[in-house]
């Protein structure tokens, strides 16, 4: 345990030292908020809760294009 804990102050102590480095991780992670929440929301609607009413509906729907054979 005392090498994870050599690591884990080796990161930090170099990321406190950082100076641009701080603004490019900021960039970063709003970059991946971006790609994974917002664009998500987007362009990947919940199309079963909008097309079925009710919870059986959906689970035909899916098992039926789960195990329809492709032609």
């Amino acid at each position: 345990m005392q090498w994870t804990k050599k690591i884990f102050h080796f990161y930090l102590d170099g990321f406190k030292s950082m100076k641009i480095g701080k603004k490019l991780w900021l960039i970063i992670i709003i970059k991946l908020f971006l790609l994974f929440v917002v664009i998500k929301w987007l362009f990947f609607p919940n199309l079963l809760k909008t097309e079925f009413h009710s919870d059986k509906e959906r689970s035909q729907y899916i098992l039926k294009h789960l195990t329809q054979p492709k032609e």
